[in-house]
């Protein structure tokens, strides 16, 4: 029987490429779309066989799975020491309408690789190993985003989720019943040893930088707004220039303001406007009104703070300006986080020790790892994407570039268990 130690102690990557690659073609069969994607929205019949398919492949693989009441999926292989918390991984296997094959699908293909590596190489962990599907992480047919991780950590309350409605009217609740996987395990009160998330990175950095691995300092912090302009509406024609109460010229500014905000708060920040709408939308008469949302993002949250305190400065001196009244009103806030040392640390060594090029690299988008962070050491895994497309059906990444952040998984993994039964790891 091979030791942990001695494959940490290798520098042989271990894991099987083609089988990884194998995996994610076979699942991505299930919703596969004409232009190569994928469509599986959750708690979809669609969604149900990959999770039958998931269940399968654990199952075979010597896993015990449980189902908790919101739908999650626990695959566990068994430790020495069933007393210790688990070393956890996983992602979603949910998609967008027009998906890809990898967004969420690697992450739990490449925790169910690790299992099936350890398997082949007879290794036994200290602590029990847990790969986890999260339901409904994109949010696309129910909202909120990250629900399943969100009801695992205490974010949100099981009723209120059960009881989120699709544009269908059907219910969270109902559809997973329907499914057949709402599950008797409890939603909550689960201690972690550890949390690792592989995942494309789903931007174009490690690619531009010719780096394999992306190692997850942390998560930018994220508060969205609605935002809404209103001016008079009036005749394009009569209306002389200085009299007009344009609701449009507002927003132009608001927008310069949020990009010129962002700029000037690098690194690591983010400013979009991705919904304007102009009203009435005639092309003779000045709008009116305009609805626009705002995208704001940082690692750090006195820079957060600062962005959004200069962009409402604008709005406020363009409204003065114009005429205008505004309403601003919040609608997601998501804080900053810096994941776990001893996780980042693991991610990096591990790279190191497989000669893997890598960098230290920040998340812009949400994953179930941050809401993880909140019960225990957590780290993420980033792999490049091609030209950093994700969210689309030409998604894409390569099989050595997703081999070798499975390698990277599992050296993390089996050093963290070690840690968790050193009692090294705070949960």
């Amino acid at each position: 029987m091979t030791r942990a130690q001695d494959v940490l102690q290798s520098t042989a990557r271990h894991v099987d490429s083609a089988r990884l690659w194998q995996s994610l073609m076979d699942l991505a069969r299930l919703g596969a779309t004409p232009k190569g994607g994928v469509c599986r929205l959750a708690l979809t019949d669609l969604d149900r066989q990959a999770r039958d398919l998931f269940v399968q492949w654990c199952e075979a693989a010597g896993c015990t799975v449980t189902v908790d009441g919101v739908g999650n999926l626990f695959a566990r292989r068994p430790g020495r020491n069933a007393a210790l918390p688990p070393v956890m991984t996983g992602s979603h296997i949910d998609t967008q309408p027009t998906g890809g094959k990898f967004d969420g699908c690697y992450g739990v293909m490449a925790g169910l690789e690790v299992i099936r590596t350890l398997n082949d190489l007879g290794v036994e962990t200290e602590a029990p190993l847990e790969v986890v599907v999260w339901t409904n992480e994109e949010g696309s047919r129910f909202a909120p985003c990250m629900m399943g991780s969100g009801v695992f950590a205490g974010k949100f309350s099981l009723e209120q989720t059960l009881a989120k409605r699709d544009a269908q009217g059907i219910s969270v609740g109902e559809a997973l019943n329907e499914i057949g996987y709402a599950g008797s395990r409890a939603v909550t009160g689960h201690p972690v040893g550890a949390y690792f998330e592989a995942h494309i990175e789903q931007g174009p950095i490690l690619e531009d930088q010719a780096k394999t691995i992306g190692v997850v300092l942390g998560a930018l912090g994220q508060k969205w707004f609605d935002l809404t302009l209103r001016g008079v509406e009036a005749h394009a024609g009569p209306t002389p220039m200085h009299l007009r109460k344009d609701a449009l010229v507002g927003a132009a500014a608001v927008v310069e303001a949020v990009n010129r905000a962002a700029l000037g708060h690098q690194p690591h920040a983010c400013g979009t406007v991705g919904c304007l709408q102009a009203y009435p939308g005639s092309r003779n008469v000045i709008p009116g009104e305009v609805r626009m949302t705002l995208d704001l993002r940082h690692l750090e949250g006195g820079r957060l703070e600062g962005m959004i305190a200069e962009v409402r400065s604008v709005i406020e001196q363009t409204c003065e300006r114009h005429g205008l009244t505004y309403e601003l009103v919040p609608t997601a806030d998501f804080p900053a986080l810096y994941f776990d040392n001893g996780c980042v640390g693991a991610v990096r060594e591990s790279a190191q020790a497989l000669g893997l090029p890598h960098m230290d690299i920040v998340s812009g988008a949400g994953h179930d790892a941050i809401f993880l962070a909140e019960l225990g050491p957590a780290g993420m895994i980033f792999v490049p994407c091609e030209n950093g497309i994700s969210h689309n059906e030409i998604e894409n990444a390569t099989p050595e570039d997703l081999a070798a952040g499975c390698a990277v998984l599992l050296r993390a993994m089996l050093a963290a268990s070690e840690a968790v039964a050193k009692g090294r790891m705070a949960a």
